[in-house]
C-alpha cells in the first residue's frame, strides 16, 4: 500500500493525478493513524507554511507513525514542505520543530539584489551523486519550485541534487529510506513523472 499523507496541503490532488498517470496501486489517503498500518511506502506532499503544517500532523497524531515507518526501513518521499518536515527545525515565523529524521535546519533565502524570493519556476538539477531515484534522468534535468525557505543539511552525505539560485542549496536528500525533493515532481513534466516512477518501482 503507498500512503499518501492528507494533512490539507494544496498540491495533494496534483500528485494524486501523477500517480493515477503511473497507475499507481493500492494508494490511500492517511488522515490518521490506523490509516498507515500497512504502509509499504510514504509520500509526504506539502505547500505552505512549516509551522502550521507541523501542528496539523501532530493533531493527527501523525509524527510518530511516520518517524516509525521510517524507522523500520519503509521509503519515504517528502515533496517541497513535505521534504522541509524531515529537518530538526524551520526558522519560518519563528521556530518550530521538524520530525527530526535528517539533522540541520530549514531557513530563508537571503533578500537578493537581482532576483525575487520566492524562488519560483525552472531550474537545474545538479545530482552528486547516483541514486535510485534519479534513474534514466537526462543529464541536468529541469525541475519546478515554489518556495521562500530551503534546507540547510548539517550531513553532507544527506545531499542528493543541489541548486544555484543566488546560492546554492540543497534540492533534495537521500539517507537510506528517505528521500526528498524540494521541487514539484507532480509540476516538473517527464522528469517530475520519471522521479515518481522510480520511487514506486524502489
Amino acid at each position: 500500500m503507498l500512503a499518501v499523507i492528507d494533512y490539507g496541503a494544496g498540491n495533494l490532488r496534483s500528485v494524486l493525478h501523477a500517480l493515477k498517470y503511473l497507475k499507481a496501486e493500492n494508494v490511500q489517503l492517511v488522515q490518521e493513524p490506523s490509516q498507515m498500518e500497512g504502509a509499504e511506502k510514504i509520500i509526504l506532499p506539502g505547500v505552505g507554511a512549516f509551522g502550521a503544517g507541523m501542528e496539523k500532523l501532530h493533531e493527527q497524531n501523525l509524527v510518530e507513525p511516520i518517524r516509525e515507518a521510517v524507522a523500520e526501513g519503509i521509503p519515504y518521499l517528502g515533496i517541497c514542505l513535505g521534504m522541509q518536515f524531515l529537518f530538526d527545525y524551520s526558522d519560518e515565523m519563528g521556530h518550530h520543530d521538524g520530525l527530526g529524521i535528517l539533522q540541520g535546519k530549514v531557513t530563508r533565502f537571503p533578500e537578493f539584489e537581482d532576483l525575487k524570493v520566492p524562488h519560483m519556476g525552472w531550474n537545474t538539477l545538479n545530482a552528486t551523486k547516483e541514486s535510485d531515484l534519479l534513474g534514466q534522468l537526462p543529464d541536468n534535468p529541469y525541475a519546478y519550485f515554489v518556495h521562500s525557505y530551503y534546507c540547510v543539511p548539517d550531513n553532507a552525505d544527506d545531499v542528493l541534487i543541489t541548486v544555484d539560485y543566488g546560492l546554492p542549496f540543497t534540492a533534495a536528500v537521500e539517507r537510506d529510506n528517505v528521500y526528498g525533493v524540494q521541487f514539484h515532481p507532480e509540476k516538473s513534466q517527464q522528469v517530475g513523472i520519471q522521479i515518481l516512477k522510480n520511487f514506486l518501482t524502489l
